[in-house]
């Protein structure tokens, strides 16, 4: 008698990469407008600081966020108040979109007392409690475990709040990233970990530095899940932050990689010759975030070109006071080096 051969058995299914589901076909007048007019200020806020920094009135580094605009504009539409935004150094977007006032932000790019932090912090380094904005952080992913922090306040809170947390594809190499991601699945902190991936970590590529260029599949060894979304579409991101919302609040930490572009260097130093000018104009051409709303809005006969004139006249308005505020405001004076360094304990 034949011996009976064992049972195969099924290969396990492969596992495909997570992808976030299309964007909702559209959205109403009101928050297309919204949309345009968010994401106009922020480009149009950081061509000035751009020029401001050629003429030498904005010092250190500068890191522009054009091209960016849909990413940290969709995110804020799906949060509520109270949740709290960190992010690293391309940082001005963030702020304008948190609600902080153009002429504070431009006031602490040049470092003048009217600033976010006085004129003591910087592009870099300015913050926001009352917008729950906890900065702008120099140090490359130095803000995740800081943003980890802030939502494990708010799990031993029960408030209902989640974090959002901003950084790059070269920062979702670094060590401190993993720590977090480890730290927020055992806890099932309310985080929300968006890795802005605009394809170039300074002037390398994603494909050069990273052996797994899927970076939201980075916290698959955590158990935590990840999307990846079209960073260049406004509703995209609004669409998949309010999942990643949701998620947070009732399973813990979850990872959106915004797939986005930026059209300048890495910062205003940065020539950007590590990529060609036919590789940025053809992104530029097929992929802008608020071309892309501007022909919604035209295609949905939201607005007229005469309509959209107007909004970017008041958005330049805007920008342009918030040069003249910064120019006016004085310099911080001396003595504020001795601030803001030491809590002396009361008794």
């Amino acid at each position: 008698m034949a011996a009976k051969k064992p049972a195969q058995r099924k290969a396990p299914a492969k596992k495909t990469p997570a992808k976030a589901p299309a964007a909702k076909a559209g959205a109403p007048k009101e928050e297309l407008l919204r949309f345009y007019r968010d994401m106009l200020l922020i480009r149009r806020f950081e061509e000035k600081a751009g020029q401001l920094y050629g003429m030498g009135l904005i010092a250190g580094f500068c890191h522009l966020y054009i091209g960016q605009e849909a990413v940290v504009v969709g995110v804020q539409a799906a949060l509520e108040d109270g949740d709290q935004v960190i992010t690293g150094y391309r940082d001005h977007g963030h702020m304008l979109a948190c609600g902080m006032t153009a002429n504070g932000v431009m006031a602490e790019l040049t470092g003048r007392i009217g600033g976010y932090s006085r004129g003591k912090g910087g592009s870099m380094h300015m913050f926001s409690r009352e917008k729950q904005f906890f900065g702008g952080h120099g140090i490359v992913g130095a803000q995740v475990p800081i943003g980890t922090g802030l939502a494990f306040a708010d799990l031993y809170k029960n408030n209902g709040k989640v974090c959002a947390t901003y950084f790059g594809d070269g920062a979702a190499n670094q060590g401190q990233v993993y720590e977090s991601f480890n730290m927020a699945k055992l806890w099932k902190l309310p985080v929300i970990y968006i890795i802005e991936n605009n394809q170039y970590a300074m002037g390398t590529s994603v494909r050069r530095a990273s052996s797994e260029t899927h970076l939201h599949k980075r916290g698959a060894s955590f158990g935590i899940p990840g999307e990846e979304v079209d960073g260049m579409d406004v509703l995209a991101v609004r669409d998949s932050a309010e999942r990643a919302r949701k998620h947070a609040l009732s399973e813990g930490p979850i990872i959106l990689e915004m797939k986005t572009y930026r059209y300048r260097g890495h910062s205003m130093s940065d020539p950007a010759k590590y990529r060609t000018r036919e590789e940025v104009d053809e992104i530029r051409a097929r992929q802008d975030p608020i071309e892309m709303v501007r022909k919604r809005l035209f295609d949905a006969k939201y607005a007229s070109e005469d309509d959209l004139k107007k909004i970017d006249r008041e958005i330049k308005e805007i920008v342009n006071e918030s040069a003249e505020f910064a120019k006016e405001s004085p310099e911080p004076d001396p003595a504020e080096l001795y601030t803001d360094v030491l809590v002396e304990e009361r008794a």
